[in-house]
This record gives C-alpha cells, sequence and structure tokens, in this order.
C-alpha cells in the first residue's frame, strides 16, 4: 500500500501548489511543508513515519548491566549451575553490587535470545482444554442461579437451572430451571437424559453435594445418597472452558420456575 507521505511528496513534485494538495489529501498545508523539508534532507525515508521512541531512557538499564547478566548467564550454563533469573540477580548483588529484578533480568535474557520458550513451563490454566474425543463419551453438569423477570418487568423468584452437556459436540442435552436443584432431581434429570440420548461413558462435575452424595457417607440431608451409573470424575480443578459455545435453549422468562414430576428410583 503507498503511504500518504509519498503521495503527497509526489504531487507536490509533480508541480501541484501545498494548498491544492492539502484539501486533495485533507492535510494542512503546515504538515505538508515539514515533509517536504524532512525529504529534502533525508530522501526517501521520508516517506516512512519517524520512529515514536523517545531519544533517551532515563529508566533503562545500563549496557554494562545488560552484558554482565548475559555474562553470567552464559558462565553458568557453561558450568552446569542454575542460570535463571533468581540465581543471576544473587550473583549481581553479592559480586557486584548490583539490584536487578527478577523480572528486569527476564527481560533482558529474552530480549537476546537467551531464553528458549519451554511450553511445560506454562500455567496450567493456558494449557488446560477439554473435549471429550467421542460423543457420549463424557458428559458434564453444573448449575447456575438466575433471576426471572415478571412479565410487568420487575424482579421475579430466584431459580437454579440446571445443565447436562456433552463434552464432545458441546451440545445442551438438558437444560431445565427448579426453585432449588437437589440430588434427586440431578438423578432424574440424568436418567431423562440418558433415555433420550443414550448413557455417556462418564461424568464429569464439581464436587457440589448433589454430585457427591454418594461419596458423604450417608450425609447429605435433602441430597440423599443416590447412584447415577456410569463413573463420574470429580473436578480437583477449576471446571474447563467449553472449546465451542454449546448449543443452549433459550433462557426462562416466566415468573415462576417449572417443576419436574418425575421422582428418582430408590
Amino acid at each position: 500500500m503507498v503511504s500518504k507521505r509519498r503521495l503527497v511528496i509526489t504531487a507536490v513534485l509533480a508541480g501541484a501548489s501545498q494548498s491544492e494538495v492539502a484539501r486533495t489529501y485533507g492535510v494542512s498545508q503546515g504538515w505538508i511543508s515539514r515533509l517536504i523539508a524532512r525529504y529534502k534532507v533525508e530522501g526517501e525515508s521520508a516517506f516512512e513515519p519517524r520512529s515514536q521512541r523517545p531519544r533517551t531512557s532515563p529508566n533503562a538499564t545500563p549496557p554494562e548491566t545488560v552484558e554482565r547478566v548475559l555474562a553470567l548467564r552464559k558462565q553458568l550454563t557453561e558450568t552446569g549451575h542454575d542460570a535463571g533469573a533468581e540465581t543471576i540477580g544473587w550473583h549481581l548483588e553479592h559480586h557486584y553490587r548490583l539490584t536487578v529484578s527478577k523480572a528486569t533480568i527476564h527481560r533482558i535474557l529474552t530480549r537476546h535470545g537467551s531464553v528458549t520458550p519451554d511450553p511445560s513451563k506454562r500455567p496450567k490454566s493456558s494449557s488446560i482444554r477439554f473435549e471429550a474425543s467421542m460423543p457420549n463419551e463424557t458428559w458434564q453438569s453444573d448449575f447456575t442461579h438466575y433471576r426471572l423477570t415478571n412479565r410487568d418487568g420487575t424482579p421475579g423468584a430466584d431459580v437454579e437451572i440446571l445443565t447436562w452437556l456433552d463434552d464432545h459436540s458441546r451440545y445442551a442435552l438438558h437444560v431445565s430451571a427448579h426453585t432449588r436443584i437437589t440430588g434427586p432431581i440431578v438423578l432424574a434429570a440424568f436418567r431423562d437424559t440418558a433415555a433420550q440420548h443414550g448413557y455417556p461413558a462418564s461424568t464429569l462435575t464439581d464436587n457440589g453435594m448433589v454430585f457427591t452424595t454418594r461419596f458423604a457417607g450417608g450425609r447429605g440431608g435433602r441430597n440423599h445418597p443416590y447412584r447415577i451409573g456410569p463413573p463420574r470424575s470429580r473436578s480437583t480443578t477449576p471446571a474447563p472452558k467449553p472449546c465451542r459455545p454449546p448449543t443452549a435453549a433459550a433462557r426462562p422468562t416466566t415468573a415462576s420456575a417449572p417443576t419436574r414430576s418425575t421422582s428418582p428410583a430408590p
């Protein structure tokens, strides 16, 4: 793409007046005058904008310190010692009376190509990606709170929305709203969904009591012990984000939450 500077300079050199060029390209005559003056001094470099980098950087790390950091990195690596930012900082402080932060040392090493990226050292949160390889391999379930809106626009009842999601297709197999979700409701929803789509090989939920009552040794109150059949994985980390947006049903807008009539088998 031809830059505007090149077009303006070319037009002026071709004989057009600066006022005419200014109107054509929507710039000021003063800017054109400065651009032409720069072109006469610098030549074709005037076609490109000048760097916005400041001429001086009072807070920049001194070149001598940068060289010392790189030399320590090379020395420690060659002798088989740890050559990380913390170790280099210790040597700078105790042997050269220089105080440099670990972040600054790491930036120096990275800028000079002394750091080899290692994907295994990335934060675990950056590599969590969950997607089952086949349909019905794993279902995920969770519930969230949602406040309904009455027909007159006033806030309505607070409900809990239960979902069952296929981890391969990201399809929302089941979405239902309840005044309060209990273990029996989770079990009934699971059985209804399995009757339509078949049973999954495994399920994945968080450690909420409505999902984990059978591990509570008989405790659980309203969530009396029950069994869902296929193996279930209890998550010990935050629930992974879907790889693709799930297909979800429309949010409820009525003032009351639907109820389920299905009761769990004993």
